[in-house]
């Protein structure tokens, strides 16, 4: 049986203020982190896990005291060309890339990933994991857990912008072998 708890990592004031992040935006906004303080004491002590290899990531595993391996896997969406620019400026320069990259899982900005390249990283991330046993605390980002739902519950990528995942919320995941399963539970049922 496997226990993967996903953590969404912090954003920064930008992503705030509708900003694409870059891959070394380092610094979250002040909410980010106490909400990250507050998580913390729910987290189990010296628990061990898997983040995403950006600074977020890192980061947000640092305030929640939690031991992380880097993973690939577990990287935000490359947003490529799109990286540091804000969701209004992209709206009044190229309005048809921006509904295309609402409606269509396979568009992406230049030199970026589309959302159905992370759905299969999640996938595989997802088959990877279910060679473990144990609590694993993965700590990766909003579009990666948002794939991961999707690929538990057998929905269609086009549900993804159905799913909403804050900054530091958690989802819970279980494998027990033969399916995945999405588990709610109680706040004081983090640890």
């Amino acid at each position: 049986m496997l226990r993967l708890t996903l953590v969404c990592s912090g954003i920064t004031e930008g992503m705030k203020r509708g900003i694409f992040p870059a891959p070394d935006d380092s610094v979250l906004e002040p909410h980010s982190i106490a909400l990250a303080d507050a998580l913390r004491t729910s987290m189990k002590r010296g628990a061990k896990g898997l983040r995403g290899t950006d600074p977020r990531a890192r980061i947000t595993a640092e305030l929640l005291g939690v031991s992380v391996k880097s993973h690939a896997a577990l990287d935000d969406r490359d947003f490529g060309a799109w990286a540091g620019l804000g969701l209004a400026d992209i709206e009044k320069t190229r309005p048809a890339a921006l509904a295309a990259w609402i409606t269509s899982t396979d568009f992406a900005p230049k030199d970026g990933e589309s959302l159905q390249t992370v759905a299969n990283r999640s996938s595989q991330f997802l088959s990877e994991m279910e060679k473990r046993t144990g609590h694993v605390i993965a700590i990766t980002h909003a579009t990666v857990i948002r794939c991961a739902v999707l690929h538990v519950l057998n929905a269609p990528l086009s549900s993804f912008w159905q799913i909403d995942c804050p900054p530091l919320s958690v989802t819970d995941l279980r494998q027990d072998g033969r399916r995945w399963a999405l588990r709610a539970h109680a706040v004081d049922k983090l640890a």
